[in-house]
């Protein structure tokens, strides 16, 4: 008995032995491409977080909810939104994947694969896009920043192989030089602001232009390395063979996006204004200076505009003749909205300094790289006027909102007064039509922050006043104040505050509904 009772115990043994580890039975199959991104409880941005992912993190997936996969990472279950995450079999370096080729001018992409949805951008004849899926007549595409459908009636599809070692494309457009205008700039490996980071530009330097998407230049950033800057950190300009012998620009012409623009004595906001232009009027280039296009009137008259409330010749931009139609959105979503997030100051500007020594430019920023990945996981195209240390003007903020047809415009600030007693959150609206928006996001805010509830204001900032967009300035608190600054600069509260003001976008976009 005792010999049976020990063979048996040996049998199960070795089976246990040989059987394979069910905890170990999943794979990882998903990397994160955010650069950071919350592993939280729940499958919505209200439930706790677990714990932080980091760009380049492989995760194992268990199931999907919606927007959102529940994964397991290391030996932690939880949720993450699918926005930052991609499948890891999609090999950076070298892959064989499918494009599309626009066969027409002004094809629409749309939010959703139907003629009602709303148009995000426009794909013109010969335009290139990245292929994600099909669904009856219509086509999923990756154009730029933008993901839509295009009807498969006016487009080819065909195989696209893309390699490491790939000589340079040579630019097609007459634009075929690219200087960034701003102290620094990152330059990503994809059009996308999520993407890795491949390096940093710098203010002068001038790149190759390979290809343009949206609001992205793609540049050629070393011997083999091809990498894409935001637009709007740099101006294009032609090399010395594209231009004349008089020093015109040849061929080239911009075309003015807003009504009313005005065409100054010199490269400045503070010149005297010689003209105001029309929307779709298009004037020759003379020359480039700095931000500014020196061109050519119709009475021979030379005047300047500032690059960002223009658009060059076969650059795509996108739609401005309509408000998108979000009709089709469904609540809890923003789905086919266009949201700008403005971190105040950067640069050489740094914003109120805080008792402690906090610069006001850096968390702004941080503040808004969170928000931004709580809209981008509602659905939200979200841009940032800047993504890194940089100084952007004022006005050039306000145009980049006016550009993409913002559907809300979030300028995100610290406070600070020469009273070390004064403290609170305040948000701020110039214009009667900003006010509504400013309610609801203060009501949001302040149902999750825990420090003075100073209401709902009207102020006199630029990015207000100057802004057609519903536009917002939120003070998220006082840097002057000692016991303020402690609170307001913990990771605690940032997540907080951007969870309130996500809440309160939210909920003004669902009451339009």
């Amino acid at each position: 008995m005792r010999k049976t009772v020990q063979l048996l115990i040996a049998l199960v043994l070795i089976v246990s032995i040989s059987m394979p580890k069910l905890s170990n039975a999943a794979s990882d199959d998903l990397v994160v491409t955010g650069k950071i991104l919350n592993l939280r409880e729940g499958p919505g941005l209200s439930y706790p977080i677990l714990d932080e992912l980091k760009e380049g993190d492989t995760l194992s997936t268990i199931e999907k909810s919606g927007d959102w996969i529940h994964v397991k990472s290391g030996n932690t279950e939880g949720w993450v939104a699918s926005w930052l995450t991609q499948p890891l079999t999609e090999k950076e370096s070298a892959e064989t994947s499918k494009i599309i080729v626009s066969q027409v001018d002004h094809l629409n992409v749309r939010a959703e694969p139907s003629l009602s949805a709303a148009v995000l951008a426009q794909l013109f004849l010969g335009n290139e896009a990245n292929y994600i899926k099909s669904e009856n007549d219509w086509i999923q595409i990756q154009f730029g920043t933008v993901t839509g459908w295009v009807s498969s009636q006016y487009i080819t599809v065909k195989d696209h192989v893309v390699e490491s070692n790939a000589s340079p494309v040579t630019s097609t457009s007459k634009e075929n030089v690219f200087t960034v205008t701003v102290d620094a700039v990152n330059v990503r490996k994809k059009a996308d602001l999520t993407s890795k980071r491949i390096g940093v530009a710098y203010n002068g330097e001038q790149f190759t232009v390979l290809d343009q998407a949206q609001n992205w230049v793609q540049i050629q950033y070393a011997d083999k390395t091809k990498g894409w800057i935001y637009s709007f950190y740099g101006t294009f300009s032609t090399n010395k063979s594209s231009s004349s012998s008089n020093g015109q620009t040849s061929d080239e012409s911009v075309t003015i996006l807003h009504e009313g623009t005005n065409l100054r004595e010199e490269a400045s906001t503070s010149a005297a204004i010689v003209h105001r232009a029309n929307v779709g009027e298009t004037y020759p280039i003379l020359s480039t200076e700095g931000d500014w296009y020196k061109i050519a009137l119709k009475d021979g008259q030379a005047a300047f505009v500032a690059n960002w409330v223009v658009s060059l010749t076969n650059t795509v931009q996108p739609v401005s003749s309509t408000k998108k139609d979000s009709s089709d959105r469904k609540k809890g979503t923003l789905r086919g909205l266009t949201i700008v997030i403005d971190p105040g100051h950067g640069g050489n500007d740094h914003g109120t300094t805080g008792v402690r020594g906090t610069d006001e430019k850096e968390i702004t920023l941080k503040t808004a790289e969170l928000l931004k990945s709580k809209l981008r996981a509602a659905g939200a195209d979200v841009v940032l006027t800047r993504e890194s240390d940089v100084y952007v003007d004022l006005r050039k903020r306000v145009a980049m909102g006016h550009q993409v047809e913002a559907d809300a415009f979030i300028s995100i600030h610290y406070d600070a007064t020469e009273n070390s007693s004064v403290s609170g959150v305040t948000t701020y609206y110039m214009n009667s039509y900003q006010k509504q928006l400013a309610e609801y996001v203060h009501a949001g805010l302040s149902k999750k922050v825990s420090i003075r509830d100073r209401g709902v204001q009207p102020g006199n900032y630029l990015v207000l006043r100057e802004n057609r967009q519903e536009a917002i300035l939120i003070e998220l608190g006082f840097l002057s104040n000692p016991s303020e600054e402690r609170s307001i600069t913990t990771d605690y509260y940032r997540e907080q505050a951007t969870l309130g003001i996500y809440q309160g976008i939210l909920n003004y976009f669902d009451a339009q509904l």
